[in-house]
């Protein structure tokens, strides 16, 4: 019997008609028969303050808990101005402090992303690498997930038309639960 592997996801856009909320959905639709995916929103979590991190917001309390109870985490991420959104590295911030019982450190993370220049995102999925090695994460490097022409990939309804795409995210799926094994059985 295979082992149910329990993934968090979430894409680093508030927009209801996002493009990397697309890549989540799709992730959902194409997953393997053991990995249950649970999404999550990024809307209402507020800006992050040290000052109030010990006993932080109900909604920042839900995010914890639910990437301490994944076994891995699927971020899909926008690209603002050569990086990481505001919103994503907002919710990154709080989850990882402090430092003592961060919920990020450790786990299994798979990137995507999704554009409408032609290149995909790919910057912006170079800076949460960067953010994955100070938090201790471990992130599937291939296959690279980074949708292009978004506008011309995704329809009115959200759907990523893409068959390439849709079938590039099985593959970090799959890539996703064979890494989350893996890192379960290391001694």
């Amino acid at each position: 019997m295979e082992e149910t592997i329990k993934i968090l996801a979430f894409a680093g856009s508030l927009r209801r008609g996002s493009y990397n909320k697309a890549l989540v959905r799709t992730a959902v639709e194409v997953a393997p028969s053991n990995v249950v995916i649970d999404v999550f929103d990024l809307e209402g979590i507020p800006p992050y303050n040290g000052d109030i991190e010990n006993t932080p917001p109900p909604r920042v309390t839900e995010f914890k808990s639910k990437i301490k109870a994944a076994d891995a985490l699927l971020m899909a991420t926008p690209e603002y101005n050569y990086s990481v959104s505001g919103v994503l590295k907002n919710a990154i911030d709080w989850a990882s402090r402090p430092k003592e019982g961060n919920p990020l450190q450790g786990k299994p993370v798979a990137i995507m992303s999704a554009s409408t220049g032609s290149f995909g995102g790919v910057r912006a999925q170079y800076h949460l690498r960067q953010c994955f090695v100070f938090l201790d994460m471990h992130p599937i490097n291939d296959p690279q997930v980074m949708l292009s022409d978004a506008a011309k990939n995704v329809d009115a309804e959200g759907r990523v038309t893409n068959e390439q795409t849709r079938q590039l995210i099985r593959q970090l799926l799959d890539a996703l639960v064979a890494w989350t094994i893996k890192l379960k059985t290391k001694p």
